[in-house]
């Protein structure tokens, strides 16, 4: 249901080209979570903003569906949800209908956005602030908007960057196992996350991003086995990304 291949972004400066992703390849299937794990900078955001046909790639090709999200970037837009922790919402606008005007662009009615936002309210307990403008709510109450406002259309494929960062642990909580469920319904995910024990616990597989490059692949299981036999997850995180940087070509 995703696919990137050679998948590349280049940045260009008046002094310099930068390049920030540089052909990353990988397929997630459909009830799987493929976990990007990478320091900031690395390239795992500019990845997923391309898969989300918010950048366009310089080089490589990636569908969403079977939707290439450079030439078919309207159909890729409907099969998918992307959440960000810079996603910003409307303050003046109460959490249903900020929602709610995410199901009108989604072409949805408004009979099938009540009915679908009530299912979702229910499930991320956010009854208590349904009728609360945006700009009233708390970090984590936010960002169970944003991820109903991603949901309303229910995609096929999600998009999570970093959507427990800043979060208190029942907050967090709520999400991954919301995360979960999507897995569990069928849904493509990618999840992008600093916090290595919620990446192993979550994650099928993880992908290892550095320099833009990605550097590893596997299950949790199968990267620890690898690469730190007597480590965690971190550590063998920490022996890719260390392995990489002694190479003369990443010098």
């Amino acid at each position: 249901m995703i696919e990137a291949r050679a998948l590349s972004k280049q940045f260009r400066d008046s002094r310099k080209t930068v390049i920030a992703v540089d052909q990353v390849s990988f397929q997630v299937r459909p009830g799987e979570i493929y976990g990007l794990l990478g320091a900031n900078g690395a390239g795992k955001t500019t990845t997923m903003r391309m898969l989300a046909t918010m950048l366009r790639p310089t080089g490589g090709a990636a569908s969403i569906c079977g939707h290439d999200v450079a030439t078919d970037r309207e159909a890729a837009r409907r099969s998918l949800g992307f959440l960000s922790t810079a996603t910003a919402l409307y303050n003046r606008l109460t959490a249903f209908e900020m929602v709610q005007y995410f199901g009108r662009l989604h072409g949805l009615d408004d009979a099938e956005i009540r009915t679908r936002a009530q299912r979702i309210f229910e499930r991320l307990d956010m009854g208590e602030f349904r009728d609360r403008r945006c700009e009233k709510l708390s970090t984590g109450q936010k960002q169970k908007v944003s991820i109903a406002r991603t949901l309303i259309h229910d995609p096929p494929v999600m998009i999570f960057d970093e959507p427990t960062l800043g979060l208190d642990v029942m907050a967090a909580r709520t999400i991954v196992e919301f995360v979960r469920e999507c897995r569990a319904a069928g849904k493509a995910v990618i999840y992008s996350t600093h916090i290595m024990s919620e990446a192993e616990k979550l994650c099928n597989r993880l992908g290892i991003i550095h320099g833009g490059r990605l550097l590893a692949e596997g299950t949790p299981a199968a990267l620890r086995a690898e690469h730190a036999p007597q480590g965690d997850l971190e550590d063998a995180f920490v022996r890719v990304v260390e392995s990489f940087r002694a190479t003369p070509a990443a010098a």
